[in-house]
């Protein structure tokens, strides 16, 4: 039933959020103010973790790769999207639809391991910190990033590997700004009924796998809190609340699209743009307007870089 690349499509057309023009030319302006904020915000991230030595540690380094992913996960579909806000026809070539979808699930997929990473690294700081330093290191963090990666590609593999040669002869719309795995199927000219459920269950090993893990890990780290010290239990619970909003508003979204999918046009729309744009954009605040290092690292870097201009 499926052989080689027996695809006479060409290209896909994207119905895109609107047809209202007015309502497009609102949203370009909405959604390319939104991309330069991500890149501009998770770019300070990156180079404040890379040049202040006082966070040179395990938990800014995977930090780091967080704001790296997420600079990435926006780039997949928002900039095609943006674009297409200025276009009439809404097209896209066979190899740039097979590519979003290769990208976006490598991207989330890498997110999703790199998420429990970072919470094991929380867990060990918060219930084990006497043993911190001879668990948690750098080489440690490297390897592990590494191992997020491998999982990340062995995964959307999978999936690419198949969508690539399904039978595509029309039609050819897609009623979204992006190609994904569902739409992508529902236009194979052949039954599709058990490949959309083995597709969607491929993607529900990987995110609620690393769901469980996160939710088992925050409660044994809040059960743990419970037994300590007012003020410790204060500041690690401050803490487990901005991580644990971090993991809702990620795999809340892929949860509805791949796992439980509603099949509500206009909802998996927003959950899509949700979970493309604001995640990007709501992670690096979560994680950096809550800490106190990394607003103390912008004050030393704003301070140093206003002292510089003035002795110039």
């Amino acid at each position: 039933m499926i052989g080689g690349n027996q695809s006479t499509v060409s290209e896909f057309v994207l119905l895109g959020l609107d047809h209202s023009q007015n309502i497009q030319a609102l949203l370009f302006m909405i959604f390319l103010l939104l991309c330069l904020v991500i890149g501009s915000g998770n770019t300070v991230i990156m180079i404040l973790i890379i040049t202040d030595s006082h966070l040179h540690s395990p938990m800014y380094f995977l930090l780091a790769n967080l704001s790296f992913v997420d600079m990435w996960l926006s780039s997949v579909s928002t900039p095609k999207m943006i674009t297409d806000f200025l276009k009439e026809s809404k097209t896209i070539l066979f190899g740039g639809c097979m590519s979003q979808i290769f990208f976006a699930h490598f991207i989330a997929a890498g997110e999703m391991v790199l998420l429990v990473v970072m919470v094991y690294d929380h867990y060990v700081a918060i219930c084990k910190p006497l043993h911190y330093s001879s668990i948690i290191s750098l080489q440690w963090c490297i390897e592990l990033v590494l191992t997020s990666w491998t999982i990340a590609f062995v995964h959307a593999m999978s999936q690419i590997v198949v969508i690539v040669q399904l039978p595509f002869c029309g039609p050819r719309e897609i009623d979204s700004f992006f190609c994904d795995i569902p739409l992508v199927i529902k236009l194979a000219c052949m039954d599709s009924h058990n490949l959309d459920i083995l597709m969607n269950a491929d993607c529900g090993v990987v995110a609620v796998t690393c769901f469980i893990l996160l939710l088992i890990s925050y409660t044994y780290i809040l059960l743990t809190v419970r037994q300590s010290s007012k003020t410790g239990a204060f500041k690690a619970l401050s803490t487990c609340t901005a991580h644990i909003s971090v993991v809702v508003l990620f795999f809340g979204p892929c949860i509805f699209i791949y796992v439980c999918p509603l099949n509500i046009t206009w909802l998996d729309k927003f959950l899509a743009v949700f979970y493309s744009v604001f995640t990007p954009l709501l992670n690096p605040a979560i994680y950096t307007l809550r800490n106190k290092e990394m607003k103390n690292s912008m004050k030393r870097f704003i301070i140093y870089y206003v002292g510089s201009k003035g002795n110039n």
